[in-house]
């Protein structure tokens, strides 16, 4: 049998002055493509911030084609996984006002960061409080024991729980996200405030899981990334979720035994919700899609 072909994927942040971001959008779009390389990266004044996947041992040499055309050293952060396939449909390179958006832009990173080997000590201090910063649906697929979740769908709305939260909170912060980035706007914010006492976790959960050994682990769950994959375990190994395609939300075992999940079209998050304009037209979808397939496999 033929060995199995082996693929990449790195996620990355740099917080940075950029100019001339249509001219770079187009360089690194055309280096995407020529390299086969798919996956999403957003260019702002204020930075860089993206996902791409490829053929195993594209990394070294993209991470250096990124630090020439930009003048920088290196990422604030990158997270390198395996993958048995690319999770991404195409290349992509947007430009947005904000690499994260809270409408608020910051170039240098002010908050302290905590290492994953230290990270298990600290969020088990009495004068330590958790908050994981990401949206509930990510919360309830993953968290650290004990972390509270704000409860708010738009990372700008963190602004106003933090306002009110810090207020009668008297204990240092501990906050973590996926793979750091809104942490990052998090902590500046929360500086700006006064807040002294704000850790994030480096590099995230994402850092986390793939350097702590899951026996000494204190991550409870998957954690959810924004590809095909849905969802990861420790050392970037897949999950058991997967996406409902009618309203994109991450999907269990259990919610696909559900009366209200049909496969392409809807499931109990999104049911009662759609009209059955869109079922049709998401049935539609569907039906093309599994005719495809067919037609795939009838051609090998």
């Amino acid at each position: 049998m033929p060995e199995e072909e082996k693929f990449e994927i790195i996620s990355f942040y740099k917080f940075v002055h950029l100019n001339n971001l249509e001219k770079f959008q187009l360089i690194i779009k055309k280096y995407l493509i020529d390299n086969r390389l798919k996956g999403t990266i957003i260019l702002s004044p204020e930075g860089i911030n993206g996902t791409i996947s490829g053929k195993y041992g594209f990394i070294n040499e993209f991470n250096n084609f990124i630090y020439n055309i930009f003048s920088f050293n290196d990422f604030d952060v990158s997270n390198i996984s395996e993958t048995n396939s690319i999770p991404f449909e195409r290349p992509k390179v947007k430009i947005k006002k904000e690499v994260v958006p809270i409408e608020k832009k910051i170039i240098t990173r002010k908050g302290k960061h905590i290492f994953p080997q230290d990270w298990n000590k600290f969020i088990q201090k009495d004068d330590v409080v958790v908050i994981d910063i990401r949206k509930p649906f990510e919360h309830k697929i993953g968290t650290f024991d004990g972390a509270i979740n704000p409860n708010v769908n738009n990372f700008r709305e963190f602004q106003g729980y933090f306002d009110k939260f810090i207020k009668k909170n008297k204990k240092k912060l501990a906050i973590f996200c996926t793979g750091g980035i809104r942490c990052e706007k998090a902590s500046d914010y929360l500086k700006d405030k006064g807040v002294e006492e704000v850790y994030q976790l480096q590099g995230g959960i994402l850092n986390y899981i793939n350097n702590i050994p899951e026996e000494k682990s204190l991550w409870k769950g998957e954690c959810y990334v924004f590809d095909k994959r849905v969802a990861v375990k420790h050392k970037s190994n897949p999950g058991s979720y997967s996406m409902c395609y009618g309203c994109r939300m991450p999907i269990n075992n259990n919610d696909k035994q559900s009366e209200q999940f049909i496969e392409g079209i809807a499931c109990p998050y999104c049911y009662d919700k759609s009209s059955e304009e869109q079922k049709k037209r998401f049935a539609m979808r569907q039906f093309n899609k599994t005719k495809d397939k067919e037609h795939s496999t009838y051609d090998k």
